[in-house]
């Protein structure tokens, strides 16, 4: 039924998977490019927490790529279509983004065509491959290109919205690439392709999405970090004035807890789980209580000194914008949130100001999707439709 409408617009099914350090998620949507998506299932399946954070990175493959299946299966047995696209956005540590500047400069004028930032970008892209091969030199395949972003054209110092046909003698592009290993890629296409027809997935990757919804929302501010904290891993964006700057991660998110708790209590992870959980909504016991809250409050102190080290790296000496956007599992975004928020490493001298910490969750990004009932609100998901539906479709 999908695929036709008596609206000019016709609207089509689309199929986005989420993955992460710890989990794999996926959603059906109806996309209609000048409309907003309309969500009608959605769910995420975990990835299993081994108990030591440096495992073998083949068997974390091989576990993540098993979530997959098992989410592209469940959603398979729904029966609600064939997707007209598949879309699959990553997270960390499955994809490398950079964000790169080329300068053209000459004497005489020179007029800008889509040949020749084609081919100004083509050597840009191979620049940032060969910088990245080294690291994926021993896998199967190598590498390959997932994302190029053209943030901003500069003509003679001035930005240029539409720079085509015009002359200049000075020409400046900021470009955002994104790239993942083959070997990844190659698996997820033959895991979601066993139970869709899918010729071609669509790779990106979540920094971007996030980055360009923020972006798009929030038209006032231009200078913002983005802070995603997944299971395995905590990435920071540095955004100035609407270009994504820089981007550092961290090994430290969810399951640092986790493992930090199992570890000082000498229990198993799923206990470590629950104690923190009982914790969090304040219901342990005064016992559990008193065990656990000296050991949550040391993981706290060493989550916030990593993120406090990635700040400083990020901000080379200028200042690190103030208004902070948070995407998290929403059980435990106000965890991380207090944790920011509590943090005493000067801010006034190394921020523009006192952080502004928004969670993109269910309540900030309202209006921009709607869910078909009994849907699932994966914050994730959710941007990822959207911007799926503004950007991505043909």
């Amino acid at each position: 039924m999908f695929g036709i409408s008596s609206s000019k617009e016709k609207e089509e099914l689309m199929l986005v998977f989420d993955v992460g350090s710890s989990s794999v998620g996926g959603a059906f949507f109806v996309a209609q490019k000048s409309s907003i998506p309309r969500l009608i299932f959605s769910l995420r399946e975990p990835i299993a927490l081994e108990e030591k954070i440096n495992i073998d990175i083949d068997r974390f493959l091989l576990l993540t790529i098993k979530s997959l299946e098992t989410v592209a299966s469940k959603i398979c047995l729904r029966g609600i279509g064939a997707p007209s696209e598949v879309f699959c956005v990553l997270s960390s540590p499955w994809h490398v983004s950079q964000t790169r500047t080329v300068n053209l400069e000459k004497n005489t004028p020179f007029i800008f065509t889509p040949e020749l930032a084609s081919s100004l970008i083509d050597k840009e892209v191979k620049f940032f491959e060969d910088e990245h091969l080294a690291q994926y030199e021993n896998d199967a395949g190598g590498i390959r290109s997932i994302e190029l972003k053209n943030m901003k054209v500069m003509l003679n110092g001035y930005e240029a919205p539409n720079p085509v046909n015009q002359k200049a003698k000075m020409l400046s592009m900021t470009l955002f690439f994104s790239m993942s290993p083959e070997i990844f890629l190659k698996k997820i296409e033959e895991a979601i392709c066993r139970y869709f027809h899918c010729p071609r997935i669509k790779f990106s990757s979540f920094t971007m999405a996030s980055f360009t919804i923020v972006r798009d929302l929030f038209i006032n501010q231009r200078d913002f970090l983005l802070v995603d904290i997944r299971g395995e891993l905590t990435d920071i964006s540095m955004i100035k004035q609407d270009i994504l700057k820089e981007t550092a991660s961290f090994p430290m998110g969810l399951n640092f807890i986790i493992r930090g708790i199992a570890f000082a209590l000498n229990c198993s992870l799923d206990e470590a789980r629950s104690f923190f959980s009982l914790y969090k909504e304040g219901h342990a016991s005064k016992l559990v209580e008193k065990r656990i809250g000296p050991i949550i409050l040391f993981l706290k102190a060493e989550w916030l000194r990593k993120f406090q080290e990635s700040l400083s790296n990020l901000s080379n000496d200028i200042s690190i914008p103030a208004n902070v956007f948070i995407t998290a599992n929403p059980e435990l975004a106000d965890f991380f949130i207090e944790i920011i928020k509590k943090e005493q490493f000067n801010q006034y001298s190394f921020t523009e100001s006192k952080f502004q910490i928004t969670f993109l969750g269910t309540e900030t990004l309202h209006g921009l999707a709607t869910f078909k009932e009994n849907v699932v609100r994966d914050p994730a998901l959710i941007i990822e439709s959207i911007y799926i539906n503004r950007y991505l479709l043909k």
